[in-house]
């Protein structure tokens, strides 16, 4: 058994040595009958790496349904019949308005999110001069989230002020095959690796709670380590009517904060943020502010209502945070 010493040995190895625990030793720590140690031992990693600073995000979801990939979990999909809206891509009034609004709400990040494998030609360029727009009239840093754009179209985008790309891994390597067949997570990690090297910063998470095991979560985790993403969005399943996963189980408190805990404990260095799902949590979703979580979406998410920004934030500076600009953290 792992005991309380344990516990310092490794925080202080990771701290000064940049030690990674392996697959099977962090299997083991998430099955600590105490578990509580390992949620304290992120937390106190996050105070180390991040202090107490939290960075906020939110998004727009720029284009909505009509996606032609089989992911599973997602209401978009053309596979899947569900009650979404679906349109093109936003007009600029309509980007401004939300910026405008998140930013003067205290948000410090906007995202463009769009539906689809990918988005190429005349959208790129309107989704640049959107960016441009949005660093003109707030004071956000502007990231994007459209799929499995090419190198060209990134570097474009990081030219119109995007500076952080988001691409979801979703889940681990061995497990994605029986969520998704339409795309890989070699084209993922394609797309990861091509946005890093136009300049741009990377968020990279998945989704917990869609039948895979704690070791599947930290295989994730260990691949978005490897990777060296620098924010780890986490979505805890929010059931869709019409998805495949639509009646999947909730999951114990328990096993959501060791969850969010252990990818916190494998990526110190990241920004470990609550994401969508936080409608199916908000019962205990502050406690996850104690787990290593020092980020998080607010607003509302791609097809699913958000909880009101005024409310989170009461929460987070109630757990003792700051909300501060990116260059200041």
């Amino acid at each position: 058994m792992i005991r309380e010493t344990d516990f310092e040995l490794l925080k202080d190895k990771i701290i000064k040595d940049g030690y990674i625990p392996s697959l099977t030793e962090a299997v083991e720590l998430t099955r600590h009958p105490n578990r509580e140690r390992l949620w304290r031992l992120a937390d106190r990693l996050r105070q180390h790496f991040q202090g107490d600073y939290f960075d906020t995000c939110s998004i727009i979801n720029a284009r909505s349904g009509r996606c032609s990939e089989d992911c599973k979990w997602c209401a978009q999909s053309i596979h899947y019949k569900t009650d979404i809206d679906i349109y093109p891509l936003v007009d600029s009034h309509r980007v401004l308005q939300l910026a405008k609004y998140n930013a003067t709400a205290g948000i410090r990040r906007f995202s463009f999110v769009t539906s689809g494998k990918s988005v190429t030609g005349s959208e790129i360029e309107q989704l640049a001069e959107y960016a441009s727009d949005v660093l003109a009239e707030t004071d956000m840093k502007v990231c994007a989230s459209l799929g499995l754009v090419s190198r060209d179209d990134l570097e474009r985008l990081y030219e119109s002020g995007v500076t952080r790309y988001h691409c979801n891994i979703e889940s681990a390597p061995s497990f994605f095959r029986s969520l998704c067949t339409t795309h890989t997570i070699d084209q993922k990690l394609e797309t990861i690796r091509n946005a890093k090297s136009v300049g741009m910063s990377v968020c990279s998470g998945g989704i917990i709670g869609m039948g895979e095991t704690m070791r599947h979560r930290i295989e994730m985790a260990l691949l978005l380590r490897s990777v060296g993403v620098d924010s780890i969005p986490v979505n805890v399943l929010n059931p869709i009517k019409g998805t495949p996963l639509a009646d999947r189980p909730p999951m114990r408190m328990s096993d959501v904060l060791t969850s969010f805990a252990i990818i916190k404990v494998i990526n110190p260095k990241a920004v470990v943020r609550m994401a969508g799902g936080q409608t199916v949590i908000s019962e205990y979703k502050s406690r996850l502010l104690g787990c290593g979580v020092s980020g998080a979406i607010l607003g509302d998410m791609l097809t699913t209502g958000g909880e009101a920004i005024r409310h989170d934030m009461k929460m987070i500076r109630a757990a003792g945070f700051g909300i501060v600009p990116e260059d200041e953290l």
